[in-house]
């Protein structure tokens, strides 16, 4: 017997606001039965399948090393690129540049709490390998 992730919880200085920062990113949504509130300690967002989700906990303490686990994130609709310059216009901060000159690699971002994520190559601008992969 295995077992299966429930969610993801990540710590935060204000859960609301990166609930809903994280919601843009990723496309998903909050329980419309169950809203995320700016006073809730707690808030959750879901895929659009709600088999994905992701739990905000408010933390008193903010961060402050490097994150031990963090998201990397493959467009499906966009180049690597566009989904940066997405991103950053939502309030993500470029870190590091991992692009190679063959065209795979990632780069490093941090959101506005200063979690980092990578960003990775679209599934549609990966090598043929990664075809299986996409929806």
């Amino acid at each position: 017997m295995t077992s299966q992730i429930s969610h993801t919880t990540i710590d935060a200085r204000d859960a609301h606001a990166q609930s809903v920062w994280w919601a843009q990113v990723l496309g998903m949504s909050e329980d419309p039965q169950d809203p995320n509130l700016p006073d809730h300690e707690e808030c959750m967002i879901f895929s659009p399948d709600g088999r994905q989700r992701v739990l905000f906990i408010n933390v008193p303490e903010g961060k402050t090393v490097k994150n031990r686990m963090h998201f990397d994130l493959r467009p499906t609709d966009r180049t690597r690129e566009e989904e940066v310059e997405r991103v950053i216009a939502l309030g993500a901060t470029q870190l590091e540049d991992f692009r190679r000159p063959d065209g795979s690699g990632w780069i490093l971002l941090a959101d506005p709490e200063g979690n980092e994520f990578c960003i990775l190559r679209g599934y549609h601008e990966a090598p043929d390998n990664y075809a299986h992969l996409v929806t």
